[in-house]
């Protein structure tokens, strides 16, 4: 059987006029094409009468297992939830004598399931009777792999994703933002929604408005508006947007995000809608001071400040209240009011919680000893003696301070705090101030004795760098090196970075020290150069108070110049929260760096914002996998997971990607299976002096 069917496949098929099978070149051509060229029969086993080579490497199976049947047919190939359809498709192609194309799996010999695309086309007699049917099938299983992975991204995105046409029909939409239009499909929003401008604008005007940024600007951040839902209610959404236009320069499509952020918005009615205020001292309310100590919070975040929020009791009020009245009690409380809000800056806060009770919010403090400066006026002013009409009144206060971040990340466990130091304030004999905790006191030294050595180490030259590899994973050769800053201290030793670089990123030391890395890295990379060592990357990383406080763009300008290196070999770091901060001012930056050349990496994804618009808007050129999800790599199936989706998004918006952290033989091939461009790690290196990587680097 194999032979005779192995005969038929060489003398089968087309032949030239004299009837002779064509020569042995077309067999070879079409064993050469990738997929397997077939003819069949069309009746219910589709029975091969001819297949090319690349039957084998489709189906497993050797040519002769499907020619006539022999071993298996091409119906018991396919899969058989997808044979119906198959057939369908297939008969009514032919029925109407077109050309069909249809994607289907199959089930290879060895019992693995494949993506498949078939095209094909009917052959016909001169009475219309279907002689065959001939066509090509190709393997297209990581085209729907990679098809999956982004539909995945796409459909379980938290934020709405869709596509317009500029006539204001959707062209495509994902679930959650038919979620958030109230509709139970995407297919419901998109058949439904045929004029966004009238039909989902409350004022449709905001269309026009939206269309006229984004063509001024090329997109658009936070685009507010009202819109309907399906049911009529009214939402508020916040879009992000571009336009993506053809080779004539006309609108394609607008594509972008779109969030829900009705709560948000109503929030901030019932804010504005409610009294802020205490009636009777005039000072903020409890409201008002947890929105500014959330809001002073997000601010001291995103500057890498501190604040300070401290609890005030007054000692002898109950007896002032109790003997002299309530009258006068209140009148007490005013003037306290007044005393208190001498003492502080006009963008700091006094509160009143209730009673005797007030609360000041401290912003932008450079350190602890500056806090007690302030609460040392603070009970000062509140000792001076009140002269009334009923005589000359004493009360002091006992006052408990918390500071942020060392004593809290959020606004319940920093008022907290703040309370619990004011009563071991109260209990240590009142009229006297308390820190949280007694640790505070003695951190506050060394931190101050840290800073004061920290502002001299430039001028005295205590700062090196050293750089650890970042490999190429598929051919392990060297090709970058990141700039990582050292301190050595002569009486002390190293200083861990993670002690010091908060220190600095908090003093705004960090604009100078960051300033000399740029510098001192361009310089390195110049002098590998001039050795005549193979061009690589240099990394720097780029501070969030770096960013917005010195003219970075004319610090590297300045840098690239004076060492003479090439801003194409220069890459700078940004961490995913630094890129979400301030998103117009960056993007304008980035743009700047790009033309000087300059390569953009966003370090430590995966970390921060869930939001994924960004890396569309922004020229990013590598993602750096964050260590956190490679240690546990691959035993750990989540971080498993988060690395592969990673990639493939990275890959997907045609980035490169690092994986930072890599330690194992086992990680490193997890990586190199996963596709992964590059690796940094001490599998590959530890962070070296220039001298030990310049062996490294060396022929």
């Amino acid at each position: 059987m194999t032979t005779s069917a192995t005969n038929t496949l060489r003398t089968i098929g087309p032949r030239n006029p004299s009837g002779d099978p064509e020569p042995h070149w077309l067999a070879t051509l079409l064993g050469n094409i990738d997929g397997m060229v077939y003819r069949c029969r069309n009746d219910h086993e589709w029975t091969m009468e001819f297949v090319s080579d690349g039957c084998t490497r489709l189906t497993g199976y050797a040519p002769s297992d499907l020619l006539f049947n022999g071993r298996v047919s091409f119906q018991q190939i396919i899969h058989p939830d997808d044979r119906r359809r198959v057939r369908e498709a297939t008969e009514q192609a032919i029925a109407e004598r077109r050309r069909f194309e249809i994607e289907y799996r199959i089930v290879r010999a060895d019992g693995q399931s494949r993506w498949v695309w078939e095209r094909g086309i009917g052959v016909f007699d001169r009475d219309g009777t279907v002689r065959a049917i001939e066509g090509l099938i190709q393997d297209i299983t990581a085209r729907k792999e990679a098809e999956r992975r982004y539909r995945s991204l796409f459909d379980n995105a938290i934020e709405g994703i869709f596509r317009t046409t500029a006539d204001g029909r959707y062209l495509e939409a994902n679930p959650a933002l038919a979620q958030i239009y109230g509709f139970d499909s995407p297919e419901e929003l998109i058949a439904t929604l045929r004029d966004i401008r009238r039909q989902l604008y409350v004022d449709p005007t905001r269309r026009e408005e939206f269309m006229r940024l984004v063509k001024m600007h090329g997109s658009i951040t936070g685009f507010e508006s009202q819109v309907y839902r399906k049911n009529g209610e009214i939402i508020w959404i916040s879009e992000n947007a571009r336009a993506v236009f053809d080779d004539a320069g006309e609108v394609l499509y607008y594509e972008g995000t779109v969030e829900d952020i009705t709560e948000r918005k109503l929030y901030q009615a019932r804010i504005e809608q409610q009294a802020n205020f205490d009636m009777l001292t005039g000072l903020a309310n409890r409201s008002l001071l947890q929105e500014r100590l959330e809001r002073a919070i997000a601010v001291a975040a995103s500057q890498g400040t501190r604040l300070a929020v401290a609890f005030v009791d007054l000692d002898r009020f109950k007896l002032v209240n109790d003997s002299l009245g309530h009258q006068v009690g209140d009148e007490l409380l005013k003037e306290v009011a007044s005393r208190l809000r001498a003492c502080v800056r006009e963008f700091d806060t006094v509160a009143r919680l209730g009673g005797d009770e007030f609360v000041l919010i401290l912003n932008a403090q450079a350190g602890p000893e500056a806090v007690r400066g302030v609460i040392e006026r603070v009970s000062a002013a509140i000792a001076q003696p009140w002269i009334t009409e009923w005589g000359e009144i004493h009360v002091t206060s006992s006052i408990g301070v918390a500071i942020y971040p060392e004593d809290g990340a959020d606004a319940p466990t920093l008022l907290r705090h703040a309370d619990a130091a004011m009563y071991r304030a109260k209990d240590s004999g009142r009229s006297n101030a308390q820190f949280f905790t007694d640790e505070l006191n003695a951190m506050m030294s060394e931190r101050l004795e840290l800073d004061s050595k920290l502002r001299r180490a430039l001028e005295r030259r205590q700062f090196v760098l050293h750089f650890q590899p970042c490999v190429e994973l598929r051919t392990g050769r060297i090709v970058g090196a990141e700039a990582l800053i050292r301190w050595n201290l002569p009486d002390h030793g190293p200083v861990e970075p993670q002690r010091f670089i908060p220190l600095a990123e908090e003093t705004g030391l960090i604009v100078p020290i960051g300033r000399w890395v740029l510098h001192e890295a361009c310089r390195q990379g110049k002098a590998w150069l001039d050795a005549g060592l193979p061009p690589m990357t240099i990394s720097v990383n780029v501070s969030p108070r770096q960013f917005r406080q010195d003219n970075l763009v004319r610090t590297v300008v300045d840098a690239l110049q004076s060492s003479g290196f090439d801003g194409r070999l220069l890459e700078l770091e940004l961490t995913e929260n630094l890129v979400m901060l301030d998103a117009p001012q960056l993007l304008a930056t980035m743009d700047e760096l790009k033309q000087l050349g300059v390569r953009i990496a966003v370090d430590d994804f995966g970390t921060g914002y869930s939001s994924l618009s960004y890396l569309k808007r922004f020229p990013v050129d590598r993602l750096k996998i964050d260590r956190s999800f490679v240690q546990d790599v691959p035993g750990d199936p989540d971080d498993a997971t988060i690395v592969r989706a990673i990639v493939a998004l990275g890959h997907n918006l045609g980035l490169r990607v690092v994986a930072e952290g890599v330690e194992t033989e086992e990680q490193r091939r997890f990586l190199l299976d996963c596709a992964c461009d590059e690796v940094q790690g001490y599998f590959f290196g530890r962070p070296a002096t220039a001298a030990e990587l310049t062996q490294l680097l060396r022929p």
